[in-house]
Protein backbone atom coordinates (compact mmCIF):
# COMPACT_ATOMS: atom_id res chain seq x y z
CA UNK A 1 0.00 0.00 0.00
CA UNK A 2 1.15 3.28 -0.71
CA UNK A 3 0.89 6.69 1.01
CA UNK A 4 1.03 9.39 -1.89
CA UNK A 5 1.13 13.53 -0.90
CA UNK A 6 1.28 16.06 -3.98
CA UNK A 7 2.01 19.63 -2.44
CA UNK A 8 2.05 22.89 -4.10
CA UNK A 9 5.03 23.79 -5.80
CA UNK A 10 3.63 25.85 -8.42
CA UNK A 11 -0.34 26.44 -7.12
CA UNK A 12 -1.29 29.65 -9.53
CA UNK A 13 -0.48 27.00 -12.47
CA UNK A 14 -3.25 24.11 -11.39
CA UNK A 15 -6.29 25.49 -12.93
CA UNK A 16 -4.64 25.26 -16.31
CA UNK A 17 -4.01 21.41 -15.81
CA UNK A 18 -6.86 20.65 -13.35
CA UNK A 19 -9.08 19.02 -16.03
CA UNK A 20 -6.17 16.04 -16.86
CA UNK A 21 -5.33 16.09 -13.35
CA UNK A 22 -8.92 14.79 -12.51
CA UNK A 23 -8.64 12.44 -15.78
CA UNK A 24 -5.59 10.94 -14.56
CA UNK A 25 -7.44 10.49 -10.81
CA UNK A 26 -10.61 8.69 -12.55
CA UNK A 27 -7.91 6.23 -14.35
CA UNK A 28 -6.59 5.83 -11.36
CA UNK A 29 -10.09 4.86 -9.04
CA UNK A 30 -11.05 2.66 -12.66
CA UNK A 31 -7.87 0.72 -12.63
CA UNK A 32 -8.46 -0.36 -9.06
CA UNK A 33 -5.15 1.52 -7.74
CA UNK A 34 -6.61 4.46 -5.93
CA UNK A 35 -8.76 3.94 -2.91
CA UNK A 36 -8.78 7.20 -1.57
CA UNK A 37 -8.30 11.19 -2.98
CA UNK A 38 -8.30 14.19 -1.29
CA UNK A 39 -6.80 17.61 -0.12
CA UNK A 40 -4.30 18.68 2.21
CA UNK A 41 -5.71 21.10 4.11
CA UNK A 42 -5.11 23.79 4.25
CA UNK A 43 -4.92 23.93 0.25
CA UNK A 44 -1.41 22.53 0.35
CA UNK A 45 -2.50 19.76 -2.14
CA UNK A 46 -3.66 16.60 -2.18
CA UNK A 47 -2.85 12.89 -0.75
CA UNK A 48 -4.00 9.27 -2.59
CA UNK A 49 -3.92 6.08 -0.76
CA UNK A 50 -3.26 3.74 -3.05
CA UNK A 51 -2.63 -0.38 -4.07
CA UNK A 52 -2.68 -3.13 -6.18
CA UNK A 53 0.36 -1.88 -7.85
CA UNK A 54 4.38 -2.66 -7.31
CA UNK A 55 6.35 0.24 -6.01
CA UNK A 56 7.74 0.49 -9.66
CA UNK A 57 3.80 1.15 -11.12
CA UNK A 58 3.10 3.29 -8.16
CA UNK A 59 6.30 5.50 -9.00
CA UNK A 60 5.05 5.25 -13.19
CA UNK A 61 1.45 6.12 -12.65
CA UNK A 62 2.39 9.17 -10.34
CA UNK A 63 4.64 10.52 -12.79
CA UNK A 64 2.29 10.64 -15.63
CA UNK A 65 -0.14 13.09 -13.60
CA UNK A 66 0.10 16.36 -15.17
CA UNK A 67 0.41 17.96 -12.16
CA UNK A 68 3.68 16.50 -11.31
CA UNK A 69 4.75 16.55 -15.46
CA UNK A 70 4.52 19.86 -14.73
CA UNK A 71 5.67 21.08 -11.81
CA UNK A 72 2.35 22.24 -10.29
CA UNK A 73 3.11 19.49 -7.37
CA UNK A 74 6.01 17.46 -6.17
CA UNK A 75 5.47 14.20 -4.90
CA UNK A 76 6.70 11.80 -2.24
CA UNK A 77 5.48 8.15 -2.28
CA UNK A 78 5.44 6.65 0.79
CA UNK A 79 5.15 2.55 1.48
CA UNK A 80 2.97 1.35 3.96
CA UNK A 81 3.09 -2.68 5.21
CA UNK A 82 -0.15 -2.89 7.25
CA UNK A 83 0.04 -4.72 10.19
CA UNK A 84 -3.15 -4.24 11.79
CA UNK A 85 -6.18 -2.89 10.24
CA UNK A 86 -10.09 -2.49 10.68
CA UNK A 87 -11.75 -5.52 9.71
CA UNK A 88 -13.41 -3.29 7.48
CA UNK A 89 -10.22 -3.19 5.53
CA UNK A 90 -8.75 -6.35 6.05
CA UNK A 91 -8.31 -6.75 2.07
CA UNK A 92 -5.22 -4.28 2.32
CA UNK A 93 -3.25 -6.69 4.61
CA UNK A 94 -3.35 -9.02 1.62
Amino acid sequence: MFFITLRFADKARAPQFMDAHNAWLRRGFDDGVFLVAGSLLPGAGGAILAHNASADEIETRVQADPFVAEGVVSAEIVAIAPGRTDERLAFLKA
